[in-house]
């Protein structure tokens, strides 16, 4: 049930400063017996039996809500992002829909980033110029998660409206002890800033990874 459900949030923080820059939206799943549980179990049994898209929309509204009331409370006016699946973002109507929550939640569109995978850019090309433009134009940033990793076509950064690329965590998780990591690293976040799209760099957890 969605009762089980429950969100974490985890900071994305300026590398120079270490300030708050954000944070994510991360769905678990509390068992009775198995506790929690992470998206990469659940979600293709989710998938597999229809039931992706209440969870992904409980997932946006409640994102949106706790941000804020965070934001009412005071506390940072960072963004909140909130990954979307690629049968969510087949919908004809997700952006009508995202506009729903962002009006009944009250938050501004500029603090919600919607995530999605470059397998899905590419696997839905036409479909994806008109939802991108759709969102940016309801003033909603887009992020490329798990770059990298997919088709990793280089034309999409041109063709689309993005805001921000993600470095996958498989390629953060041994810097700097691998050369190769360090060097996909360091060319995507160059490519990042050539491109005036910004970067995040997921995974990191130690000081050296951080550098």
């Amino acid at each position: 049930s969605q009762q089980a459900l429950l969100l974490h949030y985890q900071p994305q923080v300026h590398v120079a400063s270490g300030r708050l820059a954000g944070f994510e939206a991360l769905v678990r799943w509390q068992h009775p017996q198995r506790g929690l549980i992470g998206p990469e179990e659940f979600i293709p049994l989710a998938e597999s039996r229809g039931l992706i898209t209440p969870i992904s929309r409980w997932v946006l509204r409640e994102a949106c809500r706790q941000l804020k009331a965070w934001h009412d409370e005071g506390l940072a006016r960072v963004p909140v992002a909130v990954n979307l699946s690629a049968i969510e973002f087949r919908q004809r109507d997700v952006v009508r829909e995202i506009a729903q929550v962002l009006a009944q939640t009250g938050l501004p569109p500029q603090y919600l980033e919607i995530e999605i995978t470059e397998t899905t850019l590419m696997q839905q090309a036409e479909h994806a110029h008109t939802t991108l433009q759709a969102l940016q134009a309801l003033g909603v940033a887009v992020t490329v998660d798990d770059f990298g990793t997919g088709y990793s076509s280089l034309a999409y950064l041109k063709r689309y409206p993005l805001d921000k690329i993600k470095v996958d965590r498989s390629f953060v998780i041994d810097t700097p002890g691998d050369a190769d990591d360090v060097a996909i690293v360091t060319a995507i976040v160059q490519l990042a800033h050539s491109l005036q799209l910004q970067s995040v760099a997921e995974g990191v957890e130690t000081p050296e990874q951080a550098r």
